[in-house]
């Protein structure tokens, strides 16, 4: 039984919740909370496996009761907002940053009548399952294990010119840990498909925008893609990469259950640039960019995927291992410097 603690100063909303939540006998809602303090409060004395956490409340909100939380009694965190205000999405951003590890909407009605109910379940069952220490970090093994070692991989064919990632649950802060990482004059641009919540995709932006060195927006259909700037797939639209180098937003059907979808950019990038690509597929419920990051690997391109260890959701990747689509395996915190490495190296700056 994975055990739930709900945060929201809505006895509404938190009726709700906890129904949506209980219609799945996996999971118990074994206190709820009405506002940050009473959430400590709560956290210290029931001991729940996961949190979802209103933002915006009174006495103290969703921010600072995530901060108190992984400080003293780290858990999973789901963040439930109700609006995409700038503000409210800033703060359930800078909740990430505390240690949250996902973003959502909150549901309008029960599963099978409402998407977001069916999602929030889906969410919160494959989040119990992460280990979570102090300060915003994630693990699953209590104790780190020490790499293998492994034969070199083999060179890139020729010059990158682009890189391209897909993430799910557990996205946000594994791109912000990677793009925080590279540097502001990368040679390359980025581009991304990150599933999201209806409505949320301007606020991942704005805020990796600020927390990041590179410039970071959500693509425009038709514009060139530029070094040193990230392109985030829009709602409901796939991002596509064409011939000449401009992002194509498509509303074709989805893909892999999604749209936008990673397999879909992985496709085209393949398409589009074949070996002179990165592909790097990142944490994740399901099997979306698996198969796109096949068909990157089958035409040259260079393909990374996070290890277990450091996913919140092994699943994109783990399907992506299978298929042979990998080049190589990396923990989150070395990606972005094999990154610059393959950039540099390529470019024969080095």
């Amino acid at each position: 039984m994975i055990r739930v603690l709900v945060v929201d100063d809505s006895p509404t909303l938190r009726y709700l919740i906890r129904a949506i939540l209980e219609s799945d006998p996996e999971l118990q809602v074994v206190g709820e909370a009405r506002n940050g303090e009473e959430a400590i409060a709560l956290c210290e004395k029931l001991q729940p496996d996961i949190i979802t956490m209103d933002i915006r409340m009174p006495r103290m909100d969703g921010y600072e009761a995530v901060c108190r939380i992984m400080a003293e009694w780290p858990r999973p965190i789901l963040v439930l907002t109700s609006t995409q205000s700038d503000i409210e999405l800033g703060v359930s951003y800078k909740a990430i940053e505390a240690g949250a590890i996902m973003v959502m909407g909150k549901p309008h009605g029960l599963p099978g009548a409402d998407p977001e109910a069916d999602q929030l379940i889906a969410t919160v069952k494959a989040m119990a399952e992460v280990k979570v220490v102090r300060r915003h970090w994630w693990l699953r093994k209590e104790t780190p294990q020490p790499p293998r070692r492994k034969p070199r991989p083999r060179a890139p064919q020729g010059p990158i010119r682009l890189i391209a990632m897909g993430a799910s649950t557990g996205g946000p802060p594994a791109l912000q840990t990677i793009l925080g990482q590279l540097p502001a004059d990368l040679s390359v641009p980025i581009v991304v498909t990150q599933h999201m919540s209806p409505g949320f995709i301007g606020g991942l932006a704005r805020w990796l925008d600020e927390t990041t060195p590179l410039r970071v927006k959500v693509a425009d259909v038709g514009e060139p893609l530029r070094p040193g700037t990230v392109y985030l797939a829009p709602d409901d639209r796939h991002l596509l990469v064409t011939q000449a180098g401009l992002a194509w937003l498509s509303s074709s059907p989805p893909v892999d259950g999604h749209r936008p979808s990673v397999t879909a950019l992985f496709e085209s990038v393949a398409q589009s640039c074949g070996a002179a690509a990165v592909g790097v597929l990142l944490t994740g419920m399901g099997d979306d960019g698996a198969r796109g990051l096949k068909v990157l690997h089958d035409a040259g391109a260079y393909t990374i995927a996070q290890d277990e260890a450091t996913c919140v959701v092994f699943g994109m990747p783990k399907e992506a291992i299978a298929l042979g689509a990998t080049e190589e395996v990396l923990p989150l915190e070395q990606i972005a410097g094999r990154l610059v490495e393959l950039v540099t190296v390529t470019s024969g700056t080095r």
